[in-house]
């Protein structure tokens, strides 16, 4: 087989590097034969006879496929279709791809067959270069959020195994080093400790929208040292942080009175999700409220409104725009024993996803669901499904 595989790859390097040289000179990532190699890719399609594919099948399997799903991906290819952008950018440096090299795994990392992705703001700051210093190497395969079935895993990993359903933000830090291998494609490689099986009572659609949003809610809170009995105000109670900041400081923290701000429109909302006090920014001022709270969560960028409604000795969860003491900027940290926490709140039913209703986006309408995203409008989460 090693003799059949060594033939393949050298059949298949000369016409993939002329066809990419033509198309795409500019853009390269890790090649699988070598990390300190790459190899050019290009938008055209290698055809590749199925035989040759299958000689990358895992002689190592731990089990049979389980599911539906598995049993289509039993098998790795060389390459894989994914969203890339070799530049920074707008929605319009969104490339789709079809000949993308599929990831190595390391030893503590199992290699999943993506089921359903979730887009996030940080997904689009990132595109833009908001944060290029400490990004990873150009060309990207963009997002964190990923639901699917583990199909390889690494000789360190300890508990998932090939077959399992699982859920994860990919990136341990979401602004310092993310994968260059995202999840907007057809396989990823992620860190065991970032994942957790999925609630058997929820989708993949609905588990793939959770694991960035639902970390940031309750790391937030944990840092405000938020416990029962505290008040709160949650700042775009619609979003998809929000939506999970008002459910968690309820139903796991046991919060004694949680107020949001939202549109007109989407009061009843909030309301469906326990929200005590549901206000309307449109209409009224947050600065002009009578209540104070002990902790306000500002996931809108509104700080210097927030830290006008906050208790004396409160604190102020600031994710995006200026800080106002006693406002602090928060950015998550991926942990997947978060996940494992919250999984009998999710399973219970106490905890719910929120899944925009304009969703899922099919993976061929990535970048219309990025500018959806972008334009603030979303209610919970903006999820790209299926994912071929």
């Amino acid at each position: 087989m090693e003799a059949t595989l060594a033939s393949t790859l050298s059949q298949l390097k000369s016409p993939f590097q002329s066809l990419s040289s033509k198309l795409w000179p500019s853009v390269s990532l890790t090649s699988r034969e070598s990390k300190r190699k790459t190899i050019r890719y290009a938008p055209a399609t290698v055809s590749l006879p199925a035989s040759r594919i299958r000689l990358r099948v895992f002689a190592n399997s731990q089990s049979a496929p389980a599911s539906a799903v598995t049993s289509e991906v039993s098998s790795v290819p060389l390459e894989m279709k994914a969203w890339v952008y070799g530049e920074y950018g707008g929605v319009d440096v969104l490339k789709f791809d079809s000949s993308v090299s599929v990831p190595e795994v390391k030893e503590d990392q199992v290699l999943i067959k993506v089921v359903a992705a979730a887009l996030n703001p940080v997904d689009a700051k990132r595109r833009q270069g908001k944060f290029k210093a400490t990004d990873s190497p150009l060309p990207t395969v963009p997002g964190y959020d990923v639901a699917g079935v583990v199909v390889k895993v690494g000789s360190q990993v300890k508990e998932l195994k090939e077959g399992d359903e699982v859920y994860g933000n990919i990136n341990e830090k979401a602004l310092d080093g993310p994968k260059q291998f995202g999840s907007l494609a057809e396989y990823t490689a992620v860190e065991e400790k970032l994942l957790a099986l999925k609630p058997k009572n929820i989708d993949f659609v609905q588990a793939a929208g959770l694991p960035l949003a639902i970390e940031t809610a309750y790391e937030g809170l944990v840092r405000t040292n938020f416990s029962a009995g505290k008040s709160i105000l949650v700042l775009n109670g619609t979003g998809g942080v929000g939506s999970l900041v008002i459910q968690i400081a309820k139903h796991v923290f046991g919060a004694s009175i949680v107020a949001a701000t939202s549109s007109t429109g989407k009061l009843e909302f909030l309301k469906s999700l326990g929200v005590d006090l549901a206000i309307d920014y449109t209409k009224e001022n947050i600065e002009d409220l009578a209540e104070k709270f002990d902790v306000v969560y500002d996931a809108i960028g509104q700080c210097d409104k927030a830290v006008k409604v906050v208790k004396e000795g409160g604190r102020v969860v600031v994710l995006t725009g200026a800080v106002t003491e006693p406002g602090f900027r928060f950015v998550v940290t991926s942990d997947g024993a978060v996940l494992k926490k919250l999984n009998p709140f999710l399973e219970s039913g106490k905890v719910k996803p929120i899944v925009d209703p304009k969703g899922p986006f099919p993976f061929s309408k990535v970048a219309e669901a990025f500018s959806y995203v972008e334009s603030s409008r979303a209610t919970g989460k903006v999820v790209i499904h299926p994912i071929p």
